[in-house]
């Protein structure tokens, strides 16, 4: 790895880390869907380079945030959805460790697929709850 890579590799980090420390609840759970999403990013491209080592360890990654995802998780609020959403990490984890062992791309693109739904709506809750407090008001 070069400077220039070393350094823009920290830069990253760094910058991470202030997302990370000034960010409310939803910014952080949508740092963790971009996180994830570009982990599957990376893997689909670390096997397309035959690269086996690094898809390892972004699967690997992305089912750590997986993890995380559903940790976040409010059944008591959520009720169905969070379920739901539940489920739908525990069937993206299964389906990735399958990925993984048959390094299948397909697999890891229809996961990434599902996801990026997820992602999409989550990224909409800020404007639906404003809306519903304009409408309340």
């Amino acid at each position: 790895m070069s400077a220039a890579q070393r350094a823009a590799s920290m830069y990253k980090q760094v910058d991470l880390e202030s997302s990370v420390a000034t960010a409310d609840k939803h910014q952080l759970i949508s740092l963790l869907f971009d996180g994830l999403i570009s982990s599957l990013v990376a893997a689909e491209h670390q096997l397309e380079h035959n690269n086996i080592r690094a898809k390892c360890d972004s699967i690997s990654r992305a089912c750590r945030i997986l993890v995380g995802l559903q940790g976040s998780l409010d059944h008591d609020k959520g009720g169905e959805i969070a379920r739901n959403l539940a489920d739908l990490y525990a069937y993206a984890m299964r389906r990735l460790f399958k990925a993984n062992i048959d390094n299948d791309k397909s697999i890891i693109t229809e996961v990434k697929s599902l996801l990026m739904e997820i992602q999409s709506a989550w990224t909409e809750v800020p404007d639906v709850l404003r809306e519903q407090q304009l409408a309340n008001a």
